[in-house]
């Protein structure tokens, strides 16, 4: 009955109401029970006589002896009190009851929270304590009346309690049943939502306590993610799809060609095998960077941190693409400059700049050039590779770095196949050395990529794991 949230939270309010309602009504009930209604009006009746006695005192005071106590027993008749008067010292002057247990004078720090008081036998009295002009005190006491518990409940405490409480009891239960719709509400529309994810598109609306909040704003983003995972994993799989297509289409179609026997000469047969070889090739580089992406995906991949000699490193990426730039007609520049020593993988770091540099080179057109500057800036290295070429459209800068993005794909090269899985990968390393590569291009200007590496000591062989964490 109360296995949700909203009945239990509903349940722990209710709960919380009665007992603080519980709680007030035995206070009262304590109070009541020490200072009932007949308590009060006893002592309101022993006030007024105190009052009459005190305003007729020169009447009295001046009377001899017998008229006084004539008049004090007639007055201890009509009001059913005990009338005694104490001179300066607290000695008894006149008691109408004498034939009773003695009264002692009250002490004065009691008068203030006391109004009940006990004679020689314990016998409990209601009094009211005065002075007198002429110094003497006046007491008036009156026995203390039995009161009965059940009598106080019923006539004093539960009707009133009972209309009241039972008002306060149900503006209580309302508001608790509101509250807990406040609280409840939100977390019941992420459950709904949470069902929903796979089949559409949810943002629950942010409401309820600020808790609450923050855990829908927070489901909400990793709704976001969830879905842009689903997205990049269709995208991925129509990709892979698309780049194995075209491979696999010309390896069955020339192998079949071979094995009909329409490749008749020496000529078509090597021709075939060239293609069937080139493809094959193609596929080969395409899984091993697939499976290098998976596994940065994973947080496995070993990476072997070591000193690197940056400016040593960027120099060998040149000169080995110092042959294909001459063929090309294009000017491939270095510049470096500063203590260029970096922590990293060199093999991967030099897996970065190859494919920047043959990318700089595949897009720049005759006659243009390509540049590799390095510098230091506060222990941060500083890499810029910079083309002539076409440049990128400012629409596609945003995804430069996604698998398989093609800036151009109408561009077609027959003898340069790209998987479009180079700067991803590219992207991959320079992050797993707590770096950041980013691209600036303007169309018919060209393109520049710029990566900083930090300079760090780290003592991991890899901050894949850290990353993925």
């Amino acid at each position: 009955m109360f296995s949700s949230l909203r009945s239990r939270l509903w349940l722990s309010y209710a709960l919380l109401i009665l007992a603080a309602l519980g709680f007030v009504f035995l206070v009262m009930v304590i109070y009541l029970l020490r200072n009932p209604l007949l308590y009060r009006q006893t002592i309101t009746k022993l006030k007024a006589i105190e009052t009459v006695v005190l305003r007729r005192q020169d009447e009295f005071l001046g009377s001899n002896e017998r008229e006084l106590e004539r008049a004090l027993v007639r007055a201890d008749e009509n009001f059913d009190v005990r009338l005694i008067f104490f001179d300066g010292k607290g000695a008894v002057i006149y008691d109408t009851r004498a034939d009773e247990s003695e009264i002692a004078l009250p002490r004065v720090n009691a008068l203030r929270s006391k109004i009940m008081l006990n004679d020689d036998a314990g016998k409990a009295w209601l009094y009211s304590l005065s002075r007198l002009d002429n110094g003497q005190r006046l007491l008036v006491a009156t026995p203390r009346p039995n009161v009965q518990i059940l009598s106080v409940l019923r006539d004093e405490l539960l009707p009133p309690f009972w209309s009241a409480g039972t008002i306060a009891l149900l503006l209580s239960l309302l508001l608790a049943f509101l509250m807990a719709r406040w609280v409840a509400d939100p977390l019941q529309r992420m459950l709904t939502a949470t069902r929903e994810v796979p089949m559409q598109g949810v943002n629950t609306p942010e409401k309820g306590p600020q808790e609450v909040r923050e855990l829908t704003q927070a489901f909400n983003e990793m709704v976001l993610r969830v879905q842009s995972t689903q997205q990049s994993q269709r995208e991925f799989v129509a990709n892979v799809s698309h780049e194995l297509k075209t491979p696999l289409t010309s390896i069955q179609g020339f192998a079949q060609a071979l094995l009909d026997g329409a490749a008749e000469t020496p000529e078509s047969r090597r021709q075939a095998a060239q293609v069937i070889y080139d493809e094959s090739g193609r596929m080969h580089r395409l899984a091993l960077d697939l499976l290098d992406l998976a596994r940065f995906d994973a947080g496995i991949v070993e990476m072997a941190f070591a000193p690197i000699d940056l400016a040593a490193l960027l120099r060998n990426t040149s000169e080995k693409f110092a042959l294909q730039a001459s063929q090309k007609n294009i000017k491939l520049e270095i510049h470096v400059s500063g203590d260029l020593e970096v922590w990293g993988d060199g093999d991967r770091l030099a897996q970065v700049f190859t494919n920047l540099v043959d990318n700089a080179l595949k897009h720049t057109p005759s006659g243009g050039s390509v540049q590799v500057k390095a510098d230091d800036y506060g222990g941060e290295k500083h890499i810029e590779i910079r083309d002539t070429g076409a440049g990128i459209p400012p629409e596609a800068l945003p995804y430069i770095f996604e698998r398989f993005y093609q800036a151009d794909p109408s561009r077609s090269r027959k003898s340069e196949h790209s998987s479009g899985l180079g700067l991803a990968i590219a992207n991959e390393i320079v992050l797993a050395h707590g770096g950041k590569i980013s691209v600036r291009s303007k169309v018919k200007e060209g393109t520049s990529f710029d990566v900083i590496i930090p300079r760090a000591l780290y003592d991991e062989t890899t901050l894949i794991s850290r990353r993925k964490a």
